[in-house]
C-alpha cells in the first residue's frame, strides 16, 4: 500500500507540473454580447507562389458584433446580407477581439467568401516582366499585382503559369503598368 500511495503522489505532482505548464500559454478569451470580434479566413491562392509570406499568414475579415454565446466556446454573428450563407456560430479560436477607435474607421474591403470561408485570390494586372537567363534557357517572369493584396506583396511568378490560367491578362500591352 505504501508503493501504491507513493506512485500516487508522483502522478500528481508531474499532473500538476504539467498543467502549471499548460496554464501559462492558455489565453481564455471570453466576449460579451455586443463586442466587435474579426473573423478568421483562409486565402486560397490560384497560381503555385514562390514566397510563403502571403499564403501562411492569417488573414482576417471583420469587424462584426456578438450577439449571444454558444455552449462554452462559441458565439454567434451578426453578418451582413452578402454573408447570410454562412453559418454564423464560431468558436473562440477563429475569432478576434477588436479593439475599436472610431476615429480610425476603413471601409471594409469587399471579399467574396465560399462556404469554407475561404477565398480565390487573382491577378488584376502585370505589374513587370523579367527574362532570367540561366546556361541553357531564359525564363520570363512577370510580377502580378493579386486582388485583395498591396503593390508591396506581389511577386515575380513563371509567365507560362500565368498566361496558362489568366490568358485575359496578356490580351493587350496595356495590362503593364508603370
Amino acid at each position: 500500500m505504501d508503493k501504491v500511495q507513493l506512485i500516487r503522489q508522483k502522478l500528481l505532482t508531474a499532473q500538476s507540473r504539467q498543467k502549471s505548464y499548460a496554464d501559462k500559454r492558455r489565453r481564455g478569451l471570453v466576449f460579451t454580447i455586443g463586442d466587435k470580434v474579426f473573423l478568421r479566413v483562409s486565402p486560397m491562392k490560384g497560381v503555385m507562389r514562390f514566397g510563403k509570406k502571403g499564403k501562411l499568414s492569417p488573414r482576417f475579415i471583420g469587424p462584426y458584433e456578438i450577439l449571444d454565446r454558444v455552449g462554452a466556446v462559441a458565439y454567434r454573428l451578426a453578418f451582413p446580407l452578402e454573408l447570410s450563407f454562412i453559418h454564423p456560430v464560431f468558436l473562440v479560436s477563429m475569432l478576434r477581439k477588436c479593439i475599436s477607435d472610431s476615429s480610425q474607421v476603413l471601409e471594409e474591403p469587399v471579399t467574396s467568401l465560399d462556404e469554407k470561408l475561404s477565398y480565390e485570390e487573382e491577378p488584376m494586372a502585370i505589374v513587370d516582366r523579367q527574362v532570367r537567363k540561366l546556361r541553357s534557357k531564359e525564363i520570363v517572369f512577370v510580377k502580378a499585382l493579386w486582388r485583395n493584396n498591396p503593390v508591396e506583396e506581389s511577386l515575380w511568378e513563371v509567365e507560362k503559369d500565368i498566361q496558362v490560367k489568366y490568358p485575359h491578362l496578356f490580351q493587350s500591352t496595356s495590362t503593364y503598368l508603370n
